[in-house]
């Protein structure tokens, strides 16, 4: 593994360290975008290491084609990927809450968690 792929893993791992942080001072929409840009960085660190490029975009759905390319596959369902990509957007500007048709509550941060506890344990174990 060269340095850019681990700092992009140090990265991702950093943002999901601070969702937990942030659900636990129930700061919703924050832990959500962390979540969101977690799985963005594990995705692009794999990305790199099969094609020595980075996708510039925000998609997990688009990331997760990309690497379907390189015969790498992702334990995200379409509707995960729908989820996560509802959330980059309003999670930055005050646009409203992050999902636009309901306010995140708790246990839709815990699904996003473990969404990407899920990228974060299979992206590392290709790395090992």
């Amino acid at each position: 593994m060269n340095d850019e792929i681990r700092l992009w893993l140090t990265y991702a791992t950093e943002n999901l360290d601070s969702a937990k942080i942030l659900l636990g001072q129930n700061l919703l929409n924050p832990c959500l975008q962390n979540v969101q840009q977690s799985i963005e960085k594990y995705l692009k660190a794999i990305l790199l290491e099969k094609s020595n490029t980075i996708r510039k975009t925000h998609s997990v759905a688009e990331l997760i084609r990309l690497l379907a390319e390189h015969q790498v596959h992702i334990d995200l369902t379409a509707e995960d990927c729908d989820l996560l990509d509802s959330i980059y957007l309003p999670s930055k500007y005050p646009l409203g809450s992050v999902l636009p048709d309901f306010v995140p509550d708790i246990p839709l941060c815990r699904q996003c968690i473990a969404l990407a506890e899920r990228v974060a344990e299979s992206t590392l174990k290709m790395f090992d």
